[in-house]
């Protein structure tokens, strides 16, 4: 079946490439520091090889008096450096908080070869801000994820399976917690409480579980009058080990459907968050935040139009996968 599934997935064409896109995306995310970074991946001085990137160096080991932390960027470091070897960067020498006091505009600067898609209005490289925030946004809306399933998983087959009285109560909290402006609430709470990564998920983790529960309940409902599932009973089968054991795997197509879309809605929320200023802390690269530089900077029109680009296509690469797995797991298509 999986293997049907699989097939049908890959016979989408733009799901399909939206998928290896996303993976892409996510593994240069992943390893930014390797591809943005102000502090070399290599350093040879006098035979010998050290590696900034993953241990810290004084100055004084590459000839220096100073005993502090080497900054690879002046130029006097490099000089006493490349005398006695050589230094290799990454392929873009900033990071994410590095200003670039050699630009010569006033900052926020236009793209450049030196900064490709220009800086923001604290002379900081756009590009590696966008890598970096994706970073955060992908591995927050996919953490998210997980928690809203596992929780909505749990209330949608609780509903579902038991029914009755019990899927009464649990429908109408949730149409009282549904009907909450929950976006109104985050910011609120997001205004009281410290802003920082475990704070918004624990806040975000509040609503967004809400959104596959009825699809869970649906397929509960529907297959928990299956022979199977009454043969189970039949045999004396405990009521977990026919929630997860039996009727789980068999909603499974449905719940994967819906995750990108989850993720979608996750990543959404906290880009907004961040525009408004409420989401992640400020010093933190964030889409929403070069969003709100490109509103309050009109005339550097590369910051609205690389937040906006970004955002887009993200999106658009996962509600093209989320249509793809849908359709992969419409068992009405499957012949």
């Amino acid at each position: 079946m999986w293997q049907t599934f699989f097939a049908k997935f890959k016979s989408n064409k733009r799901g399909y490439y939206s998928f290896c896109t996303f993976l892409i995306v996510f593994l240069v995310t992943i390893s930014a520091e390797f591809i943005a970074n102000d502090k070399p991946l290599l350093v040879r001085f006098k035979e010998d090889f050290y590696f900034p990137i993953i241990k810290s160096y004084n100055e004084s080991e590459f000839g220096s008096v100073f005993e502090t932390e080497a900054n690879y960027r002046d130029p006097a470091v490099q000089d006493l450096i490349n005398k006695d070897g050589f230094i290799v960067f990454p392929p873009i020498p900033f990071s994410y908080d590095t200003i670039n006091y050699s630009i010569k505009t006033p900052a926020p600067s236009k793209p450049n070869w030196q900064n490709l898609l220009g800086t923001d209005d604290n002379g900081r490289d756009i590009l590696a801000r966008i890598i970096y925030g994706l970073r955060i946004s992908l591995i927050f809306g996919l953490v998210l994820t997980f928690f809203s399933a596992i929780v909505g998983i749990f209330m949608g087959a609780i509903q579902g399976y038991f029914g009755g009285i019990v899927d009464i109560i649990l429908q109408r909290f949730m149409e009282i917690w549904g009907s909450m402006p929950v976006l109104f609430l985050l910011i609120i709470l997001s205004s009281v409480l410290e802003p920082g990564f475990f704070t918004l998920l624990a806040l975000m983790l509040l609503f967004s579980w809400m959104s596959l529960v009825s699809y869970v309940r649906a397929e509960f409902l529907r297959l928990r009058n299956f022979d199977f599932v009454r043969a189970s009973k039949a045999i004396g089968a405990s009521n977990s080990r026919i929630i997860f054991r039996h009727i789980l795997p068999n909603a499974s197509p449905i719940i994967i459907a819906n995750l990108p879309f989850l993720l979608s809605g996750s990543i959404v929320t906290l880009t907004s968050l961040d525009f408004l200023g409420l989401g992640m802390p400020i010093t933190s690269p964030s889409l929403g935040e070069l969003l709100a530089q490109g509103k309050n900077n009109i005339n550097a029109y590369w910051l609205g139009l690389s937040g906006f680009f970004v955002v887009t296509t993200l999106l658009s690469l996962l509600v093209f996968i989320g249509e793809a797995v849908r359709d992969a797991f419409d068992v009405r298509a499957i012949k």
